[in-house]
């Protein structure tokens, strides 16, 4: 049995998608799983139980040579059963019927149905999770709600340590000010070794909140924005003892090892985006008319929904996880 798995284009979404690996390898434990998507989707599964192949898709170039030649490749190395995609594209429905699978599955859209021998009528869901285990729906096997599961060591750090995680890949309208996350280390230092993530993208913003530390004789620190592979990634951020994240990747890595996490959240929904099944996190977020609009950026220019959370919000959801105290102050 060989099955082909397109994963979604976020790192974030990836991490979410792992319950739906797992009910595959449970259902056919011996299968062998042969993974299709972005780098970070695919470095951050591509450990998992029964992969035994995986194509990273750049996007750069011809897109129908680049899925001809994916698709040529899977097939030299056997026929394939099974194909399921998590995306809903075009070229995500072209790369499913050029594996010329047995069984074509995806979420039915306009873009992608033509291709789908088993295309899956969208149902309403609460968490991103459940929209994705939803593929697995034809099947008559039951599917189970697993937890997130990441299958890298964590990181083994001296003294306590949190995290900070000022990015979010999708746009600004998701981001908290940098000089709030600062404020917030600031608060914490004598309590925790600090470590600052970030990807490529990101390291500007993350170096506001290295400077602002440093200005206040802060030393206990390191800036590893844009320094770390995804694995490395994972395995920081699995050894932490408390993690502070806008809505992001990482904040999904966090949820898939249990962090107690602060997560803050504006233009996205909570409900939908949460870390799935972890008990332990604590969402900040304000209920504004506007809130959560998804869009990359604000579109009433005043990004109320992050300016208006304040550092002792977030403080006062770090003493729900914690024995610490920061002060008073409801939220």
């Amino acid at each position: 049995m060989r099955i082909v798995v397109e994963l979604p284009t976020w790192l974030g979404d990836s991490v979410m998608a792992t319950p739906t690996l797992q009910n595959l390898v449970n259902i056919y434990p011996n299968s062998e799983i042969i993974l299709v998507g972005s780098r970070v989707a695919v470095e951050i599964t591509a450990n998992y139980p029964n992969v035994t192949e995986t194509y990273i898709i750049s996007r750069k170039g011809n897109r129908f040579l680049e899925l001809f030649s994916i698709a040529k490749e899977i097939l030299r190395n056997g026929k394939v059963d099974i194909s399921i995609s998590l995306r809903t594209s075009i070229y995500s429905g072209i790369l499913q019927y050029l594996t010329k699978a047995t069984i074509r599955v995806a979420i039915s859209k306009l873009s992608n149905r033509i291709f789908l021998t088993t295309p899956i009528t969208p149902r309403n869901y609460s968490h991103q999770v459940e929209k994705y285990l939803q593929l697995l729906s034809w099947n008559s096997h039951k599917i189970e709600p697993y937890e997130l599961k990441l299958y890298f060591q964590p990181k083994k750090f001296n003294k306590p340590t949190l995290g900070i995680n000022s990015g979010a890949t999708y746009g600004s309208a998701k981001r908290w000010s940098p000089k709030k996350f600062a404020e917030v280390a600031i608060k914490l230092s004598k309590q925790f070794d600090i470590v600052l993530f970030g990807g490529p993208d990101e390291v500007e913003i993350v170096g506001e909140i290295a400077d602002y530390l440093q200005k206040e004789g802060i030393t206990n620190f390191q800036n590893l924005a844009g320094k770390t592979s995804i694995q490395e990634l994972a395995e920081y951020i699995g050894g932490l003892n408390l993690f502070i994240t806008n809505d992001s990747g990482p904040m999904h890595i966090a949820g898939a090892y249990k962090i107690p996490t602060v997560a803050i959240f504006g233009s996205t929904n909570h409900k939908e985006t949460n870390q799935w099944k972890n008990s332990k996190q604590v969402i900040i977020r304000k209920n504004l008319e506007c809130s959560p609009c998804m869009k990359r950026e604000c579109p009433l220019k005043h990004h109320k929904c992050m300016e208006d959370i304040s550092v002792q919000d977030v403080l006062n959801g770090i003493e729900l996880l914690t024995n610490l105290n920061y002060g008073s102050s409801s939220y």
